[in-house]
């Protein structure tokens, strides 16, 4: 029996932590659920990668912009990790106006022989205290506790898309639609604008800014991508506002392939900085593209997605499917990338051997120690037996957010309400 999906439960991001032991996802309702990796033990040697819920909880409430009239939903955006510094995690999470600071942390005792308070917690009449008592920590069994230490709001005008923390561990970017700004973790009443790409005059806005992020080690340099398809490099020592660009990353187009949908597919939905710092990686509607900061005139590779949607343009563009917005993610070493699809489908892109490969993440395919078989999509003329029709695809069934182990091949893939994760086969 399949459960009717409520729109508050579908999952809008996925994030593995530093060590890659937490992933965890946010969700149009606005909460937040942890996954914590389990042990190995010596009885059960292959369950090492199994993830189990640590912890849930509500992160953003729908509001009301009484100054605008508008509705400002609770759908969780965007997580980041902080790297741990201590026992507890930090995390950031973001809907589209305001950024919160969450201290995820475990408690396992309890103080209990107060002076002042009775066993019930009850103030107890200081007259009635005739001995002092120590108080001490007793056993508990485990809560994990989410607690907001920092709310950073009312410092954007539109929606936030994305928030990048800096490798200074002091500072993070938040960026909406026209504007990026630059947050100190220890002050909330405060930000930074660093990008300003409004016009004075509205009517003569072409671009809006859709992703951005910090690089992994040079605190002064961050990228943020355009609806135009462009990616700007920018270097906060230059000056303080980053509206001159170091460097600028476009691919001249072919006029062959031109279209009315051109300008629609070659926005770019995600974009994200190698590991290694030396490479970013963009995703647009048809393709993932990954270029080279010393190579600002084109790509150094182009991976074709789904091109057999090429033809179906017309069609997409008239169910809005065209809009959706996929993200890209590179696995712990820089040497395979992957992105999602439709129909459930997401695809994985080796850069050294060229080779690439179509995986489904559904209940059908997903038992537990499953082999997954890689799906073909046939375009036209004879289909064979394992193929599937490119007309019989289901583009409700979409993988917009997926996540990589920072060190293994474990992923995670967000279809619509539910979470798969997957990793190498274990001899």
């Amino acid at each position: 029996m399949e459960l009717k999906t409520t729109r508050a439960d579908i999952i809008s991001t996925v994030e593995f932590n530093h060590t890659g032991e937490l992933l965890a996802t946010g969700d149009k309702g606005g909460r937040v659920v942890i996954f914590q990796r389990e042990q190995e033990s010596k009885n059960q040697v292959h369950r090492r990668g199994e993830y189990n819920v640590y912890s849930t909880f509500q992160s953003h409430e729908p509001e009301f912009d009484y100054l605008k009239s508008l509705e400002i939903e609770e759908k969780i955006n965007k997580i980041r990790w902080l790297p741990q510094q201590n026992a507890a995690y930090f995390l950031l999470s973001t809907n589209d106006k305001t950024v919160k600071l969450w201290k995820v942390s475990e408690r396992d005792k309890r103080p209990e022989g107060y002076n002042l308070k009775d066993e019930e917690g009850r103030l107890r009449d200081p007259a009635t205290i005739t001995t002092l008592r120590v108080p001490v920590l007793r056993p508990m069994d485990l809560m994990v506790e989410a607690t907001p230490r920092r709310v950073f709001a009312n410092a954007h005008t539109y929606h936030i898309n994305s928030i990048s923390v800096n490798s200074d561990y002091e500072t993070y970017m938040s960026a909406d639609d026209l504007r990026i700004n630059l947050w100190n973790f220890e002050i909330t009443n405060q930000s930074f604008n660093i990008v300003d790409i409004k016009p004075a005059n509205m009517e003569e806005l072409t671009e809006v800014i859709t992703a951005a992020e910090f690089h992994p080690h040079h605190c002064n340099t961050f990228v943020y991508s355009s609806s135009k398809g462009t990616i700007r490099l920018c270097d906060m020592r230059a000056s303080a506002l980053c509206d001159r660009h170091t460097k600028f990353f476009e691919e001249p187009e072919d006029p062959s392939n031109r279209s009315f949908f051109s300008e629609i597919i070659s926005s770019i939905s995600d974009v994200k900085f190698s590991h290694s710092g030396r490479y970013i990686m963009t995703r647009d509607y048809l393709t993932v593209k990954v270029w080279d900061l010393n190579m600002e005139n084109r790509p150094i590779e182009t991976y074709q997605v789904h091109d057999y949607l090429r033809s179906k343009l017309c069609s997409l563009y008239e169910n809005d499917c065209i809009f959706d917005k996929f993200e890209c993610v590179w696995n712990g070493s820089d040497s395979v990338i992957m992105t999602g699809s439709y129909n459930n489908f997401f695809r994985m892109f080796d850069r050294n051997t060229k080779r690439d490969v179509t995986l489904e993440a559904s209940r059908e395919n997903s038992k537990p120690r499953a082999i997954l078989k890689p799906r073909k999509v046939c375009v036209g003329g004879k289909r064979r037996k394992d193929e599937i029709s490119v007309d019989s695809l289901d583009f409700s069934k979409k993988i917009l957010h997926t996540a990589w182990h920072p060190s293994e091949n474990i992923i995670a893939v967000a279809a619509t309400n539910n979470l798969y994760i997957f990793q190498d086969k274990v001899n």
